[in-house]
């Protein structure tokens, strides 16, 4: 196997990703600690001095790297949803089978997640971004639920329940995969939603 180049030509927007994707990859591998400027660089296979052309610093990439992830999560619970079509309990039951199918159920995707978290109660950027982003998830479970009936004074309540129960299968899958299935994970989680909907009516 040939070594990465020192130096690889590109596009500004595909470097600019290619940076972005390497800074996940040493997140994921090496966590907070493993991140600098040149783990980065070597793993874009770029020069170092390309990531301060891009990106404001470190903490800057870092920041962007969390959007990043988060939005490919939502891609992939929107292309579920697609999928689901209009029904609406379909589609309920495609954001919690998503929750629990790669890419969103990934340990490479859990390690990155934990670096981040690590984050939240040193930097005030990223505890706003993860805010913002459980606030999103929690916000769209809500709507899921309302188009299932779930009573507006309820969905609040019903959405943080789910979302911690959703949250906390989906941990322990990426952390202990043999513990439970995915698709035990999903018919845990399948039958939550059929209480707090049956509550609902």
């Amino acid at each position: 196997m040939s070594a990465k180049p020192a130096f690889t030509r590109a596009e500004p927007d595909a470097r600019r990703l290619s940076l972005i994707e390497a800074c996940a990859r040493v997140l994921a591998r090496d966590g907070v600690a493993g991140v600098s400027v040149r783990a980065i660089a070597l793993e874009a296979g770029v020069s170092p001095g390309l990531v301060g052309h891009y990106f404001a610093g470190v903490d800057a990439l870092v920041a962007e790297t969390y959007a990043h992830v988060e939005a490919q999560v939502s891609a992939a619970i929107d292309a579920a949803l697609a999928l689901a079509g209009p029904d609406p309990r379909a589609r309920l039951d495609a954001y919690v089978t998503a929750s629990f199918r790669p890419p969103v159920a990934s340990g490479e995707l859990l390690a990155t997640w934990i670096a981040f978290w690590s984050l939240v109660r040193s930097r005030p950027d990223i505890a706003r971004q993860h805010d913002e982003q459980y606030a999103f998830f929690r916000a769209r479970l809500a709507g899921l639920l309302g188009d299932c009936g779930v009573p507006q004074a309820q969905l609040r309540y019903a959405a943080i329940t789910l979302t911690a129960l959703i949250d906390g299968l989906w941990l322990e899958l990426c952390l202990s995969p043999q513990a439970f299935s995915a698709a035990e994970a999903i018919e845990i989680a399948q039958a939550a939603l059929d209480t707090v909907i049956s509550k609902g009516r």
